[in-house]
Order: structure tokens, then sequence, then C-alpha cells
């Protein structure tokens, strides 16, 4: 079905507004991939918070045009599926992980802002931990000083009521 003018000026507007916040856009191809599977790689895409569309190249291309993602257009050739994230690691390991599971989806390109990657990078990028991940890990790093420092706090106090447990206890066998 062919898109009249108005449409596509829409989709390069829309594609764009994703581009401009993106952080990783990765290409794959997705040749006699059934419906189903890419209804469920949709679905996935979308639970990680990843822009996933199957689009003209050409209106990919004018979306890409005078963005730090524009070198990106040499690779748009054949049937692309676009992922497009804010998060690089969420749109680099939806798309790595369903591709292992699938071989008819082909990551044939990706690329952060201003730096091309070729898909075993973009399988390098999904091996690393996500944004979540690593703000778990950052958020555990800094409060275990803290809970240290509370422990010990805790302990003088601690120590103490024990040690008058002990004296009261040795009164009482002694008065007994």
């Amino acid at each position: 079905m062919s898109l009249n003018l108005e449409q596509k000026q829409a989709t390069v507007a829309e594609i764009g507004a994703q581009v401009a916040k993106a952080q990783a856009i990765v290409l794959a191809e997705y040749r006699s991939l059934p419906v189903g599977d890419m209804t469920a790689l949709r679905k996935k895409a979308r639970e990680s918070g990843v822009y996933f569309r199957v689009l003209k190249n050409t209106l990919a291309r004018r979306a890409v045009a005078d963005t730090p993602f524009k070198e990106l257009a040499e690779k748009m050739s054949g049937p692309l599926a676009y992922g497009i994230s804010a998060d690089p690691v969420a749109v680099a390991k939806v798309l790595h992980e369903y591709a292992k599971s699938n071989e008819k989806l082909v990551i044939t390109a990706g690329a952060m802002p201003g730096v091309m990657m070729s898909p075993k990078q973009v399988a390098t990028l999904a091996s690393m931990p996500s944004r979540q991940e690593l703000l778990a890990k950052l958020v555990g790093t800094m409060q275990a000083p803290v809970v240290k420092f509370v422990q010990t706090l805790n302990e003088v106090p601690g120590k103490f009521v024990r040690a008058l447990a002990a004296v009261n206890e040795q009164k009482s066998k002694q008065a007994a």
C-alpha cells in the first residue's frame, strides 16, 4: 500500500522524533519472518521501551539525515526493521536475543550517536548489563557504607544492653 505525501511526512516526523531522543538504532533484516513471530518481537520490544518498526528505507534515510545517525543511511537496503531506543543496551539486547532464537531475523548494522556498529559489536553491546542493572549496582554500592555505619552505631548500645543483661543474670544467680 502506497502512502500519500502527508502520511510520508507524518512518518518521517514520527521517526525523526524517535531518533532525536535515541541513543542507539539497530537494523535487522526480517525476510520470511512469520507475522506471529514479528508480533511477538514487537511486544517484547514495547515491554523493553524500544521503538520497533518496519519502514521504507527512503523514509528512514530522511529521518536520520542531519542527525548523529546519518552514517547509518548507507546500510539501509533490503527489508529492514528498525529498533530505536534511548537505552542502547535495551535495543541491542531485545533484537540480539530474538535473533539468537530465530535465524530469519538477522541484525545487519547498528549505530550510536556518531558511531557505526557491526552486527558483532551489537552482540557485544547486548551482553552488557542494562541501565536498570547498572543503577541497582550503583545504589547498592552507595548504600553499603551507610548500612555498615548504622550497624556499627547500633552495636554500641547493643553491647551495653547485653552487658546489663549478663550482670542482672549473674546477680539473680547469686541471690538464688
